[in-house]
């Protein structure tokens, strides 16, 4: 383990100084720099334990991953790769977060206000999650079945359509959302395991980088290197933090991978069921005109409940989910009346 942590290390540094390179912020700049030398110090504890125990350490070389990001870095520049440097292990990235406040970043002003901002906003975000993933099985079902009634009249066709296509896209999506929350686990877990091993080895350089991220997110040097050392007094509430701020992971944010994989299915599949209810009546001639309206009725609730998050107007926010959603539902119509023409 010892070498690996060498070369996370020693990677770090690397990255660190491109980094430096391309940040264009002055105290940003400034804050990668003196990581980077950080890095280098905390790369030599390891490079002294490793030669102790016996082993030959070997020519530090970058990995591929690790130059592809590096030729990334000049041309998009660090915040748009926050969360690869972050799975990277470089550490810092947090100050990219946040809304700045008067000149800084949003800061905790003590131990018991870490981390409260992310809880803060954690029921909000699971309740947007779970509009948008209606607003997705609303939209592309319903557009789904707009295409093929374009395409033929057959009320069989076009429902057992909807069906395919609601069961489809709910499974996608679960698929989905699994793998990303077990990624974010993973990386999680790979990263909070060497920090751990790390804030045993060498605490005090842990606790150093914790204060220079403080102070370069504008909390005063005397203030930064208090809260850090107020932080580092109880191991696993320095371990949450050196995850959010040197990392730039939320802990918050992983929750169950089945659980999130349970709830984007059902999101979808409540969305994409709307389009479906008019089939309950049966076959009738008013069976498309009855999937257009519970549609448009379904986009403008949608619509208004995201303006909840917006802060537009209710009115406003449904009515332009009903012009968006139509013009899907209009223009899949069309093109499937075309190429049913051309098939028949």
């Amino acid at each position: 383990m010892s070498l690996t942590n060498w070369h996370e290390e020693k990677q770090s540094a690397w990255l660190y100084r491109i980094v430096t390179a391309a940040e264009r912020d002055p105290k940003k700049s400034a804050l990668f720099a003196e990581l980077a030398d950080a890095a280098e110090s905390q790369a030599r504890i390891w490079e002294k334990l490793i030669t102790q125990g016996g082993d030959t350490l070997p020519e530090f070389q970058p990995s591929l991953r690790a130059r592809l990001v590096a030729r990334l870095i000049p041309a998009l520049g660090p915040r748009a790769l926050r969360p690869i440097l972050a799975a990277m292990k470089v550490r810092g990235m947090s100050v990219y977060q946040g809304r700045p406040v008067h000149g800084g970043h949003a800061m905790p002003t003590s131990v018991a206000e870490v981390g409260r901002r992310h809880k803060s906003v954690e029921a909000g975000g699971n309740v947007r999650a779970a509009v948008f993933g209606v607003n997705d099985g609303l939209v592309s079902n319903a557009a789904l079945i707009m295409g093929v009634a374009g395409a033929t009249q057959d009320p069989k066709i076009v429902l057992l359509t909807g069906i395919a296509g609601l069961l489809a896209g709910a499974f996608s999506m679960a698929a989905g959302e699994y793998v990303s929350m077990r990624s974010q686990r993973e990386l999680f877990e790979y990263q909070i395991a060497l920090e751990r091993e790390e804030l045993e080895e060498y605490p005090l350089e842990e606790q150093e980088e914790l204060a220079l991220i403080y102070k370069a997110r504008g909390l005063p040097k005397e203030h930064a290197d208090e809260l850090a050392a107020e932080l580092m007094k109880d191991p696993e509430q320095a371990l949450d933090a050196l995850a959010r701020e040197e990392l730039g992971l939320n802990p918050d944010d992983l929750g169950s991978s089945w659980g999130a994989a349970g709830s984007s299915f059902a999101a979808f599949a409540v969305g994409g069921m709307v389009p479906l209810i008019p089939f309950m009546f049966g076959p009738s001639p008013w069976l498309m005109p009855g999937i257009v309206a519970v549609t448009g009725v379904a986009l403008f609730v949608v619509g208004a409940t995201l303006s909840l998050f917006t802060g537009k107007g209710a009115w406003w926010s449904g009515l332009r989910m009903m012009l968006i959603g139509g013009g899907a539902g209009l223009a899949t119509y069309l093109l499937g009346s075309l190429l049913g023409g051309g098939l028949v």
